[in-house]
């Protein structure tokens, strides 16, 4: 009896100091293996009509929106957020942006590093590949959370078979870093470069976790031509 009462005290503090993770489960039909049907003209006019109600400007193009919530409309999801992370604009600029998609809210607009080997201030080259060190493009689903090096850091899922679904192979999560911030910018002209991470600052990346964690969409964008041209997730007409 004592060897029981010892065992689950262990494991009460175990679950406690948030060490025990369980792993998101990606539902089978979230990776495409055709191409979403085509944008309907009636779909994107009311794309567009979000765009223009959501309650404060959105940092994103209207081009890189409609094609963000084109892709969410066919993910299963637990979670009706999108989280937009838009490459094609420089590091010193606010390019990560979480939306609350029934709410129509701006949640967080934010700072996110680029991976060290796609570029300095702008992000030019996109990998797939383990050791590349540069950032991935396409669509996430978020996963389970874990206490690392960087602090509290978010496993992301990639959906898309060649562009981004060696992400989890190759630890590429959302996490917390020093050099992503206005003084990085202001000393350096730039943000600071992960690994391929998307790394937010320290002082949001917990609220943003919490709030995306667990099955929430992320598109990070990037104008890649082989990109734009083969992910299933973009209309082909």
């Amino acid at each position: 009896m004592k060897r029981i009462n010892i065992l689950g005290f262990v494991l009460t503090v175990f679950l406690l100091s948030g060490c025990a993770v369980f792993r998101y489960q990606v539902p089978d039909e979230a990776i495409r293996t055709t191409p979403v049907p085509p944008l309907s003209a009636e779909r994107k006019a009311e794309i567009l009509a979000l765009y223009h109600s959501l309650d404060q400007p959105v940092p994103v193009s209207t081009e890189v929106f409609v094609k963000a919530v084109h892709g969410y409309d066919h993910i299963p999801r637990d979670k009706e957020l999108l989280t937009i992370i838009d490459f094609s604009r420089p590091s010193t600029e606010k390019r990560a942006t979480v939306i609350d998609m029934e709410a129509g809210e701006i949640l967080f607009n934010t700072w996110v590093s680029h991976g060290v080997n796609t570029g300095e201030n702008m992000a030019e080259h996109f990998s797939n590949a383990e050791g590349s060190r540069k950032s991935s493009l396409g669509f996430y689903l978020t996963g389970e959370t874990y206490h690392g090096k960087n602090g509290r850091s978010l496993r992301l899922d990639g959906l898309e078979k060649g562009f981004n679904d060696s992400a989890r192979a190759r630890y590429i999560v959302i996490h917390g870093a020093d050099y992503v911030s206005p003084e990085f910018i202001e000393k350096e002209g730039r943000l600071g470069r992960s690994w391929g991470c998307p790394a937010f600052p320290p002082d949001v990346v917990k609220p943003i976790i919490r709030k995306i964690k667990r099955g929430s969409v992320v598109f990070i964008y990037g104008e890649d031509p082989n990109y734009l041209k083969n992910s299933l997730y973009f209309s082909k007409e």
